[in-house]
């Protein structure tokens, strides 16, 4: 697999109660085929639980939060990358990142246990243009 970048919004939402109140939303999203390219969860105080939700829909993630009675804060932006899994790979996409000009403000990443990774790269607001400048040049060189 060739190296793939997308830069993609995301958003964040609160949801009340323990973590099985978050995932039955999840569930819900899956049900009202609401596609996400990735998500995290993570405890918020001691009543909450913070989503953060990178949808292929934004509108039908919108319309779900609405029938929820939760409100999504952003769009914010990421890059998407995924590609063959080699020893230094994220190292190389931060590299370029910072030749470029993109300050990294959070990542993570994953292998998926055969040989490809997808790693999601936080961005600062003030750096989105740069960051999508890298994308429309992969693109380009594809």
């Amino acid at each position: 697999m060739a190296r793939r970048i997308r830069f993609l919004p995301y958003y964040y939402a609160r949801i009340e109660g323990d973590p099985d109140a978050a995932y039955a939303w999840l569930e819900e999203l899956a049900h009202a085929e609401v596609d996400l390219l990735a998500f995290s969860a993570v405890p918020y105080g001691p009543n909450h639980v913070e989503l953060t939700l990178f949808p292929v829909d934004v509108p039908a993630l919108t319309a779900s939060s609405l029938a929820k009675g939760c409100d999504l804060v952003g769009p914010y932006h990421a890059l998407l990358v995924q590609g063959d899994d080699q020893l230094g790979a994220l190292a190389r996409v931060h590299g370029e990142l910072r030749e470029a000009g993109v300050r990294v403000y959070a990542s993570q990443g994953v292998t998926d246990g055969r040989g490809g990774f997808g790693y999601v790269v936080y961005v600062r607001e003030r750096d989105a243009s740069a960051a999508a400048a890298i994308v429309d040049a992969e693109l380009h060189e594809a």
